[in-house]
C-alpha cells in the first residue's frame, strides 16, 4: 500500500509518494481529465491518496475515487498549524500530507455525497446572485445619493411605483442610461433567483428536514435548505456544541497556567454562509413571539442588539441538532403559520392555485385561530423571562498552587 499526497494549485498538482516509511517525489500531474484518468491507472485499489481541501478539489476527488481505497480531504487551516515549516515548496507540502495521514494526524473533512454537494452548488449559485442583486440596487441607491434625489416615497423602489418615480428624477442622460442599465440586469437576476428558488423549493416539500427546520419562527425554506446542504449527514456532530463550532459560532476561549478562562468573540471558522443565515433567522426569530425572542431581548438589554442576534444564531445552531437528530418539529411552532409557509413554498415549487378550496393554510386566515396560537407562543415566551429573571453570571474563580513543603 502506497500514501500518495497532493498538493493542488490551479493547473497541476505537485505528488508525493510515501511508501514502506520513505517519502519521494512521484512528480507533477495536470489538473485535466485525461491526465487525471492517466495518473488514476497507475495507482492500485490498496493505494489512498491525501489532498488539501479547494475550489477545485472535489473534481479531482472524483477523479481518483474509483481507482484507490480511499481519498481523503484535508483541512487546510488546520494542516498549516500542526506543519507549519521555515522551507515551504510544493514538493514538501506534498510530503507533509502523506506523512501526516500515515501517523494519524492528518485533519479530515467530510466528503459530501452526490446529492448533497448539487444542493451545495445550488444554494452557493443562489447567494451569488443575491449579493449581485444587491450590488446593482446599491449602485442604482449611489447615483442618487450623488445627484442629491430625495427618499423614494414608495415602500420599494424597485416595485412599480419606485420605478414610475425613478423614471421622473432629473439625473444626468448617462445616469438614466446607467440606471435603465440596471434595471434590465435586476430583472434578469430576478428571473434566475425565481427559477432557482423553484427548485430549492421542490427539493424542501420532499425534505424532512428542511420542514423540520421550518417549523421554527424566522426560519423559512432559504434559510432551511441552506442549513442542511452545510450539514449533510447530522449523524456525523456528537453533539450541538459541535454543530455550533462547524458554523464557527463557539467563542474563542484563551487560557494558561492558573489564569481564568477568557472568552472572545465567536471564532468565525467553518461554513461561513450557514453562519449569515443562521444569524438572519436570529434577526427574524427575535421579531416573531416565543422563547427565542425572550431570549434575545435578555441577551440585549446586557450586552446589546448585534451580540444579541449572534447569541440567538448559536441558540439556533443548537436547536437545529436537537430537531434534525431527534426527527421532530419545534415544540412551540405555530400550526398555521407553518402551513401558510407550506402553502407558499408549493406555489414557489409551481403548485397551481386552488381557487375556491379551503386548505390547510386557509386557518392562517382566521383571525381568532392565530390570535390564540399568538397566545399561547406569548405564554411561553413571559414563562422563559421569568425562569431567568433571577439568574446571575458565574464568576470565575482563580485557583490557587498548592506549594509542597
Amino acid at each position: 500500500m502506497c500514501i500518495y499526497g497532493l498538493d493542488i494549485h490551479r493547473t497541476f498538482a505537485e505528488v508525493a509518494l510515501l511508501e514502506d516509511g520513505e517519502i519521494r517525489h512521484f512528480g507533477k500531474v495536470l489538473l485535466e481529465q485525461n491526465h487525471l484518468n492517466d495518473f488514476a491507472r497507475r495507482l492500485s485499489v490498496e493505494d489512498e491518496v491525501v489532498l488539501e481541501a479547494t475550489g477545485n478539489t472535489m473534481a479531482v476527488v472524483h477523479a481518483l475515487e474509483h481507482a484507490v481505497k480511499r481519498v481523503v480531504i484535508a483541512n487546510p487551516l488546520q494542516v498549516r498549524a500542526i506543519a507549519h515549516a521555515k522551507i515551504k515548496t510544493d514538493k514538501v507540502d506534498a510530503a507533509i500530507l502523506a506523512q501526516l495521514y500515515a501517523s494519524g494526524f492528518l485533519p479530515e473533512v467530510w466528503t459530501p455525497d452526490a446529492a448533497t454537494e448539487a444542493l451545495r452548488r445550488q444554494v452557493a449559485a443562489r447567494h451569488r446572485l443575491v449579493r449581485h442583486r444587491t450590488r446593482l440596487k446599491n449602485t442604482i441607491h449611489s447615483i442618487l445619493h450623488t445627484h442629491l434625489i430625495p427618499r423614494c416615497p414608495a415602500s420599494d423602489l424597485f416595485g412599480h411605483k419606485g420605478r414610475a418615480w425613478l423614471a421622473e428624477q432629473p439625473l444626468p442622460l448617462d445616469e438614466k442610461q446607467s440606471v435603465q442599465r440596471y434595471l434590465r440586469e435586476l430583472d434578469n437576476l430576478n428571473g434566475d433567483i425565481g427559477e432557482l428558488d423553484a427548485v430549492l423549493a421542490s427539493y424542501a416539500l420532499d425534505n424532512a428536514q428542511v420542514l423540520h427546520l421550518m417549523s421554527i419562527s424566522g426560519v423559512n425554506a432559504v434559510v432551511a435548505v441552506a442549513l442542511v446542504a452545510a450539514i449533510g449527514d447530522i449523524r456525523r456532530f456528537a453533539s450541538a456544541e459541535k454543530l455550533v463550532s462547524y458554523f464557527g459560532l463557539n467563542p474563542s476561549v484563551r487560557q494558561s497556567g492558573l489564569a481564568p478562562a477568557h472568552h472572545g468573540h465567536i471564532s468565525k471558522r467553518g461554513r461561513s454562509h450557514a453562519r449569515a443565515m443562521l444569524v438572519e433567522a436570529a434577526w427574524s426569530a427575535a421579531k416573531a413571539p416565543g422563547p427565542l425572542r425572550a431570549f434575545f431581548c435578555r441577551i440585549r438589554a446586557k450586552r446589546g442588539a448585534q451580540i444579541a442576534a449572534v447569541a440567538t444564531a448559536r441558540k439556533l445552531a443548537a436547536l437545529t441538532w436537537h430537531l434534525l437528530t431527534k426527527d421532530e418539529d419545534y415544540h412551540w411552532t405555530r400550526p398555521a403559520l407553518l402551513a401558510n409557509k407550506m402553502r407558499r413554498l408549493a406555489l414557489q415549487a409551481g403548485a397551481k392555485p386552488q381557487q375556491g378550496h379551503k386548505g390547510s393554510a386557509h386557518r392562517y386566515h382566521i383571525k381568532s385561530l392565530r390570535h390564540h396560537e399568538l397566545e399561547i407562543v406569548e405564554s411561553a415566551e413571559k414563562a422563559y423571562a421569568h425562569f431567568v429573571d433571577h439568574w446571575q453570571p458565574k464568576r470565575n474563580q482563580q485557583r490557587r498552587a498548592v506549594m509542597p513543603d
